[in-house]
């Protein structure tokens, strides 16, 4: 399983880290990607790792401004999210797959997701 947290209420222009806790298998073997779900939108893929540590961003929006990083010691993946904007406001999940892929339906082990709200 997976659990995301470390969401919260944070102004426009500030930072947020999210992080992404596997429990019961170990993440060296995984892709993990970032997804997330606005009020009234599907939830849409905006970033993945892959085993190697390479990332993907599959949302130009967040570009420049949320960086992913893994530390498989720890069996947690990071969200580093930087500049944050209120359209950015969204509950945001964290699920892995052996590839990365942008299409949510490929992915397992979705945990219960984190919120994040930015305020304007």
């Amino acid at each position: 399983q997976l659990q995301a947290s470390g969401g919260g209420l944070v102004q426009t222009g500030g930072s947020l880290t999210l992080s992404c806790r596997a429990s019961g298998f170990t993440l060296d073997y995984y892709s993990i990607g970032w997804f997330r779900q606005a009020p009234g939108k599907e939830r849409e893929g905006i970033l993945c790792i892959s085993t190697s540590g390479s990332s993907t961003y599959y949302a130009e929006s967040i570009k420049g401004r949320f960086t992913i990083s893994r530390d498989n010691a720890e069996n947690t993946v990071y969200l580093q999210m930087n500049t944050l904007k209120p359209e950015d406001t969204a509950i945001y999940y964290c699920a892995r797959r052996y590839l990365c892929s942008s299409s949510r339906h490929s992915y397992n082990s979705w945990g219960q997701g984190t919120l994040v709200t930015v305020s304007s």
